[in-house]
């Protein structure tokens, strides 16, 4: 514990550092305050009766898990951060198959630029839709027949104002994530959505102690359920940081088959080289047709297709696992293009041994990636679904959540990647890193 100490010392004697924590922990302050103030005209009181019978086991409950317990508030940051995640989506989207945007990603600096105001644009566009849909749906609900928005409020004022709060929490709450990415420590975005997951942690833990206080679980059984947590929360670190290195010989010069000074370089590429993006790229595909479904509360047609849509059951799991999967190989090939690493080596005088350079390269690498991909997908796949069929189980839906699928994938994710920037500051100041040998430190070095 005094090695831990030493090192947690080590991140306050560094000023820009301490600093950059310092700042993001203030940002990330402002989101929890922003997700407890409940928006204009809405019946604090009345809405949490509400929400306690209607949300918990819905798919509103599990939105409301990414932001937090802001959406059961009402709050102004209701909406989250997730219509940025999903107008980046549909842009990425764009890119793959749009020209236009094509031409853009191939501008360098100047084409991320135009890329992140088109960004922007769509954000605020899906923020509008979101936010209508959620106040058609809050003067749908109501606790023992007293409606959330009193009837003196609902009408197009209460609609026009909620629409404006929602859409202004969410674009504020993006530019605070653009600000603890270049002024703070790790990705904004990913920390915003990672508080709010963490911020959940208390009642998850006091919902597994009611039942077994009441005598309505064994102890034996939740000593199971946590013994089967940790497996998971290990499997899930492993395919993180689960790498296979491919060797890459630069020669200064070659003689036939015979290779002078030549220096032997890896390419590592992991197991899971989308990280948490295809869960959350699903999962923002996912809230869409609820969001739909908002506008039409009192239609019998749309609350069967809505049974179907919901978060436990069947249909959804599957179709959430095969976006996984698809959104598992999608960010891959943007976050790693293998005929761009194969005429980098070329130009360097690289080659893997036994391959032959250029096109033979790239098709390597490419049989690798796809071979070690597939696997990493169809894992995240299974871990994200974990928690549906856990709650079948008599799990509560609030422990399920946080320790299984896409909570857990999260915080794994996000923590490996800001320790690791922790990490780097301290290196290259001479001071000790949190882990003296390993994958983070090693990782750092190469």
């Amino acid at each position: 514990m005094s090695k831990l100490d030493e090192n947690i010392r080590n991140i306050f004697k560094i000023q820009e550092l301490r600093t950059r924590v310092l700042f993001t922990a203030a940002l990330l302050i402002v989101v929890r305050i922003g997700s407890h103030v409940t928006l204009p005209g809405v019946d604090a009181s009345v809405l949490a009766e509400s929400m306690r019978n209607q949300a918990s086991n819905t798919l509103f409950g599990l939105y409301d898990l990414f932001v937090g317990g802001a959406f059961s508030h009402a709050a102004i940051f209701a909406l989250g951060i997730m219509p940025y995640i999903s107008a980046s989506i549909i842009i990425q989207l764009l890119g793959a198959v749009v020209p236009f945007f094509q031409k853009l990603q191939k501008e360098g600096e100047n084409g991320r630029k135009k890329i992140t105001q088109y960004t922007r644009y769509g954000t605020v566009l899906i923020s509008i839709l979101q936010a209508w849909g959620v106040s058609v749906r809050l003067v749908s609900l109501n606790a023992a027949g007293v409606s959330i928005v009193p009837p003196q409020v609902q009408g197009f004022g209460f609609a026009l104002s909620t629409i404006i709060v929602l859409t202004t929490g969410t674009m504020f709450m993006m530019w605070l994530g653009e600000q603890i990415t270049e002024r703070g420590i790790g990705n904004g975005i990913s920390l915003i959505i990672f508080i709010g997951i963490i911020a959940r942690f208390p009642i998850a833990i006091l919902d597994e102690f009611q039942l077994v206080n009441s005598g309505a679980r064994p102890i034996i059984v939740e000593l199971i359920i946590w013994a089967f947590m940790l497996l998971i929360i290990a499997g899930v670190v492993l395919v993180t940081q689960g790498t296979r290195r491919i060797p890459v010989q630069y020669a200064k010069r070659v003689v036939g088959r015979k290779v002078y000074g030549g220096v032997t370089q890896y390419i590592p590429m992991r197991v899971n080289t989308a990280g948490v993006m295809p869960i959350i790229f699903a999962q923002s595909i996912m809230f869409i047709p609820s969001t739909i479904l908002t506008f039409f509360p009192d239609s019998d047609f749309v609350a069967s297709i809505a049974g179907y849509l919901e978060h436990t059951s069947f249909t959804y799991s599957f179709f959430y696992g095969l976006m996984i999967v698809f959104f598992t190989y999608f960010y891959t090939a943007i976050a790693f293009n293998p005929k761009d690493v194969a005429d980098n080596m070329q130009k360097q005088g690289g080659f893997i041994p036994g391959i032959r350079p250029g096109k033979h390269t790239s098709d390597f690498i490419d049989n690798i990636l796809t071979k070690i991909t597939l696997p990493g997908s169809i894992f995240l796949a299974i871990i994200a679904i974990l928690p549906a069929f856990m709650v079948r189980f008599g799990v509560t839906t609030s422990f399920a959540s946080f320790f299984g699928g896409t909570s857990l994938l999260i915080i794994v994710g996000v923590a490996l990647d800001t320790l690791q920037q922790v990490e780097s500051h301290l290196l290259m100041r001479h001071y000790d890193g949190f882990m003296k040998s390993g994958k983070i430190k090693g990782r750092i070095g190469r």
